[in-house]
Formats: C-alpha cells, structure tokens, sequence
C-alpha cells in the first residue's frame, strides 16, 4: 500500500513534521528505527550470548573459570536489572529529555560499557564497569524507542501493527546476528573481540540515527511543559468520556431506570437520576477492576513463563557446553556448514535489501544516515563471508557454545507471520488460553531435554548428549514465546485504562526483570540437583512450575474472560 492509499497516515505524519517518504507502504523513518534498534540488540544478545560461557571456561582458555552457581548469579543480577531500568529511563525522557537524547545517551552509554568490557583483560574491573554501564544506557534506550515506533502512526491506523511486526523483526535480526558472530568471535578468536564488536554496533546505530534525527519531525523532542500540560488536559477529558461510554456498553440504563422508578416510587426525579449516575460509575468501577484483575492474572502467569524462558542464556547455556555433543565429523560436519551458512548470509541479504530500499527515499535528504549505516553492512558481509570461509577450511566442526541461541530469533523470524495468520484466520482463543498454551510449549522443551539428558550420570560433569534435544528445545520454547510475549503486550494494552496504560506497561516489564532474576538464581542449583539427583531432575522441576500455572489459567478461563467485559 502506498501513502497516497493511506490518507489518514499522510495526514498525522504532515502534523508531525515527520518526512512524508514511504518504503514498503511505511514511514521511511519506521526503518531509521528498524536499524538502530538492529544494532542495539546485535550488541546486547551478542555480549548476552558470551556471558556465562566466558564466566564459565577455564581461565587456561582465556575465561574466568568461576562456579556455574557463580556465573549464574552474576546472570540473574545483570538480565534482571536490564528489565528494571527502563522504568526509570522511560519517566527521564517523559519528563526532562525527551525520546530521541534519551536514546542517544544510552545508546553512548552502551558502546562505552561494550567497551570497558572489551578491556577485561586488562583489569576485572572494566568488565563490572562495562555491566553497570550497559544497565543504564539499556534502561534509557529501550522504552523510549519503542514508544518513538508508536507515534508514528495515528492509533486508528491498520498499519500500526504492521509497522511494530516490522520492527520486531529488526529486534529479532539483531539479536540474530549478534549472538552468530560475536558469540563466534569471542568463543573462536578471542572473548574481547567479541564483546568490542558488540560496541562497535552499537556505535554505528548510534551514529545513524544522529544523523537521521531530522527525519522524526517532532516526535522525540524535549518536552514542552506548558504544551504538554494542555495536551495532557485535553487527552484527560477526552478518554474519560470514551472510557466511559465504553465500560458503559453493557450497561442497560433503561432497564436500570425502570428499576429505580419501580422501587424509588417516592424519590424525586432528581434523586432517582443521581442513584441511575451511582451505579453507572460503580459498574464502570468494577468493569475496570475486574480487567485490572486479569491483566495482574496474565503479568505473574508470564513469570513463570519467562522464568524458564530465560534459562536460555543461563543453565541451556551450561548444558550446552559441557554437556552436548557439538563436535560434528564426517557427512554431519559438512551438512552443518551448509546450513550455518545459509543461516549466516540470508538473513544479512534480506537486511541488506531493506537497507538499499531505505536509501532509495532518503539518500539525498539523510546522506551520512545511509552511508553510516552502509559501513556498518560492509563490515558485517566481510565478517560474515570470513566466518563462513573459516568453518569450511577446517576438517572438523566444533559448534560454538553460543550458536544454540541464535535458534529462537530464527524461529520466531520464521514463524511468526504463521501464528500471526492462525489468530487471525483459523484459531483465535482468549488470552488466557493462549498462555497456557505458551506455558505448556516452554514445559514440552524442557521436557525434551530432560528426555535427551536421562544418560547423564549423577555428578557427571562433561557428558556428550545430541545436540537435537536443544534444537527441539529452542522451536518448543519459541512457540511458546509467540503465545505469550506479543499477546501479552497486546492484552496489557486493551485491559488497562488509558490514564493508567503507562504504569501497566512499567508492571509487564518489573514482571520480565523478577522472571530473570529468578531465572538466573534457578540456573545457579544446576549442579547441586544434577549432583544429587541427576540433570533430568533439574528441566523437570522447570518443566512442571509453568505446566502448573497453564492448568490454572485453564482452569480459570471462563471466570477471567466473563472479567475481561467483551475484551477478546
């Protein structure tokens, strides 16, 4: 579609100042932001992917060689204060700086703390620097750029959706690269080097968008108190009269008023239209309660969902390296460097086509925006075609410690557009049964390696299981993760009010920073259950607690859509 069949968009971009050039049907800058927030999520996933597996390896082998407990805690401390800053970043950019300063700091903040970290051989403390720093500038950039996304489209728009499935994408391509070549790097190379690239793209995002700020029009800018104050009182009144005519669909008032004249015989007119506006502000009260309600049921059932979820970078991390089988010979070796090649080379293909169509619109407007980014893509192809050489010069196949995570972002760029259309055309459940199912997909994974880890010994520390009970892990939780994490935004969304859909959007993500401390501190008993009992025991206790909630939320169904007041 493009922006001459999209009046209503043309028309709140010219309100915004925005650019009005279109690339695939959406706003040129949609994809400013695609790129950037690609960036920040190479560097983040990339130094996620090498974080245990360096605290971990043997310091022979350039690693720390602390306690998988250790490394565990030190996980759960720094992915659980990831998801807790952005509280605080996003109320600093409302109040004094604005969404696009807020994003640059951070996204500074973030190519230093990459590059203290780079520097840990050196000194141990640039590595606590380098963590510190990247939970602050994480905390200024994420919320902030998501809600620059949402301010590009009026909130009627059908497109809104689609711009926010394209920028998941450039979050999810990111995260994919990332842990592909900096988790290559670091494990391969050397453990700085990976952390360094990290930095260095998160440095060219941050670049980019400098240069692309003009492009966002208003939207970003510091915030204008006396402007905002009037904005802000006008949006008040106007979503309490919708909210109210909303949470009033169900309310029948000329039944209620034929009760109240039934049963007020002596009340004056006056009396009985001040008892008719009592009880529709009660209901809608308890419209509004009951859906709070719901919305809290679906945040602590997706504790527990990403609770397990999270084991990803923790204890599967653990388990992938001293316990799976990842040097391949023979025909298995040579069919993996096929596959890891065309994993490597289309994704940066298909990005690399967004780029230049990008280009296309703004290259004459935003020069150093495209040819910052261009670099930045030349450097990739090059790391990309060297990698790829690399793996076939040698004999054997060793995979690499981090590969196993890439899996998820490649499910889910591979399938979401499936689940998307099953919602849509063929299955739409309520919300609470799609949690459940997500909580029982996430289960089935950890299942599967329990299966898969049943010859392990009882305090063995090395064992060779196959690799295909982490491949089936990751499709079980990735599933999983597309029942519960967009349908779970999307709920919070439709259930909150609008005066308080800021403060729900604040809980989801304190709900994600408890899920990953939790995470962490879960992962760190690995060994003392696998010593005890055995590895199996270990995903078995992880399978069970999101299998429990599943039941529940099943079991509850009914109750909670009859609480949810016509929200589907």
């Amino acid at each position: 579609m493009n922006q001459e069949k999209d009046q209503d968009l043309v028309h709140h971009l010219a309100k915004q100042g925005v650019d009005d050039k279109m690339v695939m049907g959406h706003p040129a800058s949609l994809f400013v932001l695609f790129f950037t927030e690609m960036w920040e999520r190479f560097s983040y996933y990339g130094m996620r992917a090498l974080l245990t597996v360096f605290l971990i390896t043997e310091i022979v082998k350039g690693g720390w060689g602390w306690t998988n407990a250790d490394a565990m805690e030190l996980y759960a401390w720094y992915t659980g204060l990831v998801y807790l800053t952005p509280l605080i970043g996003g109320m600093i950019a409302d109040k004094l700086t604005g969404y696009r300063k807020a994003i640059l700091w951070g996204a500074l903040i973030m190519t230093l703390g990459h590059a203290s970290m780079a520097l840990e051989g050196t000194s141990q403390s640039f590595f606590y620097v380098g963590l510190v720093l990247m939970i602050l500038g994480n905390g200024m950039f994420k919320p902030n750029i998501s809600s620059m996304v949402g301010q590009l489209y009026p909130n009627n728009s059908k497109k809104k959706d689609a711009g926010y499935t394209i920028f998941y994408m450039g979050i999810n391509s990111g995260a994919f690269l990332g842990m592909l070549l900096c988790g290559y790097i670091g494990e391969k190379v050397g453990w700085h080097y990976g952390f360094g690239l990290a930095g260095v793209f998160m440095f060219f995002g941050m670049i980019q968008f400098y240069f692309g700020q003009k492009i966002f029009g208003v939207i970003g800018e510091e915030p204008n108190p006396e402007k905002d104050k009037i904005i802000a009182a006008f949006n008040h009144v106007k979503q309490e009269e919708e909210e109210d005519n909303e949470n009033n669909k169900e309310f029948d008032t000329d039944l209620v008023k034929a009760e109240i004249d039934s049963k007020l015989t002596s009340a004056t007119e006056e009396e009985k239209n001040n008892v008719l506006i009592y009880l529709k502000k009660a209901f809608a009260d308890k419209i509004v309660r009951d859906r709070l309600v719901v919305a809290g049921s679906l945040m602590i059932a997706s504790i527990f969902f990403f609770f397990a979820f999270e084991q990803a970078g923790g204890s599967m991390t653990i388990f992938a390296k001293n316990y799976t089988q990842r040097v391949l010979e023979g025909n298995s070796g040579e069919i993996f460097k096929w596959v890891d090649a065309a994993l490597t080379i289309f994704p940066i293909l298909i990005v690399t086509w967004v780029l230049f169509k990008l280009s296309q619109q703004i290259f004459s407007k935003y020069p150093l925006t495209v040819i910052f980014t261009a670099i930045s893509f030349a450097i990739i192809w090059a790391l990309g075609i060297w990698k790829v050489n690399r793996e076939f010069s040698v004999e054997n196949t060793e995979v690499t410690v981090s590969w196993f995570q890439i899996l998820n972002s490649f499910f889910i760029i591979t399938l979401a557009s499936s689940f998307s259309k099953l919602w849509e055309k063929v299955w739409n459940p309520s919300g609470p049964v799609k949690f459940a199912f997500g909580l029982i997909l996430v289960a089935v994974g950890f299942l599967a390696l329990a299966y898969g880890s049943m010859s392990i010994p009882s305090g063995a520390q090395t064992a060779s299981v196959s690799m295909i009970w982490l491949i089936l892990a990751y499709f079980f939780h990735t599933t999983g993760e597309l029942c519960v994490s967009p349908v779970g935004l999307s709920y919070v969304s439709k259930l909150s009010p609008k005066k308080l859909a800021g403060l729900l959007f604040g809980l989801w993500f304190t709900a994600s920073a408890i899920a990953n401390f939790i995470a962490g501190m879960t992962g760190s008993y690995i060994d003392q259950i696998a010593e005890k009992y055995s590895m199996s025991t270990f995903f078995l206790i992880i399978a069970a607690l999101p299998i429990f909630v599943a039941l529940l939320l099943l079991i509850f169904n009914n109750k909670l859509k009859k609480m949810m007041h016509g929200i589907h």
